[in-house]
């Protein structure tokens, strides 16, 4: 098992491998060959980043049983897209739109793509995930459900700040079986283990890959469970999932 992670350090930004509280940095393709070096920084001297820089950013509607309350299950992976311009940092700012209503929090794990990837089978899909990380995939819900709503989820899932990411990668985890659990001020909203997902990782990105080609370093947000409740400025929202750590972002 391994934690990546991308991080600033004086004005460069950085992938490196975290054990414990060390960070050492790596040079080369983080999703190919690599090297570390030998000199070793504290974490607490870096300003962390989300951790990978992907092409795209994909989400799954409607994927945990928990989440469906009366709907019907989905026959199928329901996807959808976040524009890239939505990352946002671990301790990054959720920054509340012009006209915000009703804002929410998605406690979410998220599939980082290793290898570029197209009509893959659920086998070869497995073996395209280089990991998973912690996300949060906020979500204006008036714009997404309500009588203001658009044609596509532009804005109620594409809005500057709206995809929290990190810290880490980790590789090597049983991502089929992760506690999640969202805390809104330090209250769990969110606890239900990744083994209530409707479709599991694999055939998520077997899915996805049928029609569109995955690049390495790619992120899917693989939907969130239970309820969601809104956030309001003042409000901090930690994403945590067992083996990865925790994502912190407060709301502005």
């Amino acid at each position: 098992m391994a934690h990546f992670i991308r991080y600033r350090s004086g004005a460069s930004a950085c992938y490196g491998v975290l054990e414990g509280d060390t960070v050492r940095e790596i040079r080369g393709d983080l999703f190919g060959s690599y090297t570390e070096t030998v000199a070793a920084l504290n974490l607490s001297d870096v300003a962390l980043l989300h951790p990978c820089q992907p092409t795209k950013i994909l989400g799954v509607g409607l994927n945990y049983r928990s989440h469906l309350g009366s709907r019907p299950a989905p026959d199928r992976p329901e996807i959808f897209y976040k524009a890239v311009s939505s990352l946002q940092d671990p301790e990054g700012p959720i920054v509340t739109p012009r006209d915000s209503t009703d804002l929410h929090y998605e406690g979410e794990l998220v599939v980082v793509i290793g290898r570029q990837t197209k009509n893959a089978s659920v086998e070869k899909a497995r073996d395209a995930i280089f990991g998973v990380t912690c996300g949060n995939d906020v979500s204006e819900r008036n714009w997404q459900h309500g009588p203001d709503k658009d044609m596509q989820w532009w804005r109620a899932k594409g809005c500057d700040t709206f995809a929290p990411l990190g810290p880490a990668i980790v590789t090597g985890l049983d991502y089929d079986s992760l506690l999640l659990r969202t805390r809104l001020n330090g209250e769990v909203v969110q606890k239900q283990y990744t083994s209530d997902l409707i479709f599991d990782c694999p055939t998520i990105v077997s899915y996805i890959s049928r029609w569109v080609t995955l690049m390495p370093g790619d992120v899917i947000y693989t939907g969130t469970p239970g309820a969601t409740r809104k956030i309001s400025p003042g409000d901090v929202v930690e994403v945590e999932i067992e083996g990865i750590g925790v994502l912190r972002n407060p709301v502005t």
